[in-house]
């Protein structure tokens, strides 16, 4: 069965608020671009390992957990160089 919950994504949102507005308090006013790729640079290696991890190496569930196809799975994995 599977849980889903509205306010789920409530602390990540909260997380990832606070960690960018840190980010741009350190530039202290210097002037930046490609924040949304460096963002995604970040956290996509990140989320994909640890659903990787959860779903105990079995890349079809965690292609299920993330909600992405497997093959789109497996090069994300090979291109940020987990390992699999």
């Amino acid at each position: 069965m599977k849980k889903t919950r509205e306010d789920g994504g409530a602390p990540l949102r909260e997380a990832v608020r606070q960690c960018l507005e840190r980010y741009f308090e350190d530039l202290d006013g210097q002037e930046v671009s490609g924040v949304y790729d460096m963002v995604l640079r970040e956290v996509e290696p990140v989320v994909l390992a640890t659903v990787l991890e959860q779903a105990g190496g079995n890349q079809t569930r965690a292609a299920g957990i993330l909600g992405i196809n497997r093959a789109t799975l497996r090069k994300k994995l090979r291109l940020y160089g987990i390992e699999y």
